[in-house]
């Protein structure tokens, strides 16, 4: 506030990671409430898409998680906020997924 803006980089060094971009048909669109679960490397991580997260911006819709040294995810599960369950197998690290809520409550 009241300041010129800062712009930081990150030189420290880089793991693999995967970025989770969900849109809902069922849900609203944008799929604000929906929480992802991914295990990589024997450990599990949660994120949830949030809206209103920050005074004056916007965070991204899109999910960002960091993996470290595992250059694969053994699985991605999807909780939508209208009680529906995805889940996908295996995927390789160092990419965006981008998953559409399916039709059908069970995830089937």
């Amino acid at each position: 506030m009241n300041a010129a803006p800062s712009v930081l980089k990150n030189d420290g060094a880089h793991g693999h990671f995967l970025n989770v971009a969900l849109t809902g048909t069922r849900s609203n669109r944008s799929a604000i409430g929906a929480r992802v679960t991914i295990t990589a490397g024997g450990q599990k991580q949660i994120d949830e898409v949030m809206s209103g997260s920050s005074y004056y911006s916007q965070k991204s819709f899109v999910l960002h998680f960091g993996l470290g040294s595992a250059t694969s995810v053994d699985s991605v599960e999807v909780r939508w906020p209208n009680g529906g369950v995805q889940k996908l197998g295996k995927c390789e690290a160092d990419r965006s997924l981008r998953i559409e809520e399916v039709t059908s409550i069970d995830g089937k």
